[in-house]
């Protein structure tokens, strides 16, 4: 701060300037946070809507690489606004700071605070002064604002790597005509990068002071952690993350950022599990918990006029809770993940077919998959193809005639494919009991009333 007693003659007054060690980039990371904070605020919701939007349209091969992008990335907006509000505080409160010391440039009047004298004395010894509390609210939103920054950017490359990976990968297996799970990739690229990576560095601190320069081993260490340098391995190859763990303490740092990279990750699955189950939210130990398909249950997925298609999964559906017209509008949306291994398993012969005549045996597939009943009476339909009118996701169609129907309560039983995961934990099931049980496990439940 520049005194009266430093003011040049002639000069009574001048403005008050900064502190001399102020960090040079306050004002274009005042301006960042100041613009991105607004954007990044937003970006997490529109990362779910665009999730949400994606999920149903994904197969078991694509669902889980892109659920673990989803997660990243969102965990990366998160990690990015939470960044820019904390600093914004942050400089706001240096701000205040500097504000106040222009105001009160005498400092803090011990004598005039009513505390007593151990404590006074204690305060005192705590007590910096003013240059030096500024100067480390200064130091403060810096380094928030460069320590957010990178680990957001560490958070974001992490998921390009991951859906760059799996998707080159699955356009090989594509090609070759086969298919990859997400799990294998994961492994593989564990064994590929990180084991050799991680056995590199324990071998550099156990014996990298023990080899002879310009020796094979030398050299060929050297030539191994060159490399992983730079892909992006190295500690020069995030400047920000070095010059912190240097000076931090890399133990504290490193803890540090992975408690908020856990924390991060973990709201981001905890949001995203109460997106999907929103009564998982509140206090709602007592309310009656039924299952989805049981016969007291209305769920509003399958209800045209109470169904939220940016959010609730592709489910069968119905035009109304109450029927009034002399057909029931009945669509099962095509569930990549249950009808492709239901197609696979059931109808493997389509598979050989043309594609000028598949369509027509997948059809008739898919219509014996998916059988109807009324209050416990099979339906003769037919499906027509057709797509989701608010999502333009495909989808089946049947129209049913409910005019024979009585007044009152009805059920409508829709049957539901198992997934691949859930069809080989009914194959174990069955091979310990010894029974086969062939035909659909579980049905949607819809009910409605004429």
């Amino acid at each position: 701060m520049t005194r009266p007693d430093e003011l040049p003659d002639g000069y009574t007054a001048i403005p008050q300037r900064l502190p001399r060690n102020t960090t040079p980039t306050w004002e274009v990371e005042l301006l960042i946070s100041g613009v991105a904070v607004f954007a990044m605020l937003q970006l997490p919701g529109w990362l779910d809507d665009a999730w949400f939007a994606l999920e149903p349209r994904l197969g078991m091969i694509w669902f889980e690489p892109l659920l673990f992008v989803y997660f990243y990335a969102k965990s990366a907006a998160v990690m990015l606004a939470a960044t820019f509000v904390i600093h914004l505080l942050l400089r706001a409160r240096w701000i205040a700071l500097v504000g106040m010391d222009s105001v009160y440039p005498d400092g803090i009047l011990w004598e005039r605070l009513r505390i007593g004298p151990v404590q006074r004395e204690v305060e005192q010894r705590l007590h910096d002064g003013t240059a030096t509390a500024i100067e480390r609210a200064d130091n403060l939103a810096t380094t928030v604002f460069a320590a957010g920054v990178t680990m957001a950017t560490l958070m974001l490359s992490v998921s390009l790597l991951l859906a760059a990976t799996f998707t080159t990968v699955q356009l090989v297996g594509s090609r070759f005509g086969f298919d990859i799970d997400f799990k294998l990739v994961l492994a593989l690229c564990s064994l590929v990068v990180l084991i050799p990576f991680l056995l590199s560095r324990q071998l550099d601190h156990l014996y990298g002071a023990r080899l002879r320069p310009g020796s094979l081993p030398h050299r060929t260490l050297a030539a191994t952690l060159r490399g992983f340098a730079r892909v992006g391995l190295g500690r020069t190859s995030n400047m920000a993350m070095a010059l912190l763990t240097s000076h931090g303490g890399e133990r504290r740092v490193v803890l540090l950022t992975m408690c908020i990279i856990a924390a991060a990750t973990w709201a981001v699955i905890w949001n995203y599990e109460t997106l999907r189950e929103p009564n998982t939210l509140g206090n709602y130990a007592l309310f009656p918990s039924l299952q989805a398909d049981s016969s007291r249950t209305l769920a509003p997925a399958h209800y045209d006029e109470f169904r939220n298609p940016a959010r609730d999964g592709a489910v069968p559906y119905i035009q109304s809770a109450t029927v009034v017209g002399p057909y029931l509008r009945l669509v099962v949306p095509y569930q990549p993940k249950r009808d492709d291994a239901a197609l696979r398993r059931d109808c493997p012969a389509i598979l050989a077919l043309k594609k000028t005549e598949r369509s027509a045996a997948t059809l008739d597939c898919l219509q014996r998959l998916h059988p109807v009943s009324i209050d416990g009476k099979p339906v003769a339909l037919q499906y027509d193809l057709s797509s989701d009118s608010r999502t333009d996701r495909p989808a089946l169609l049947a129209m049913i005639d409910v005019r024979s129907l009585a007044q009152g309560r009805h059920e409508l039983l829709v049957a539901r494919q198992p997934t691949a995961d859930e069809q080989e934990e009914i194959d174990k099931n069955e091979a310990k009991t010894g029974s086969s049980k062939p035909g659909n496990p579980t049905s949607y439940r819809i009910p409605f009333w004429r």
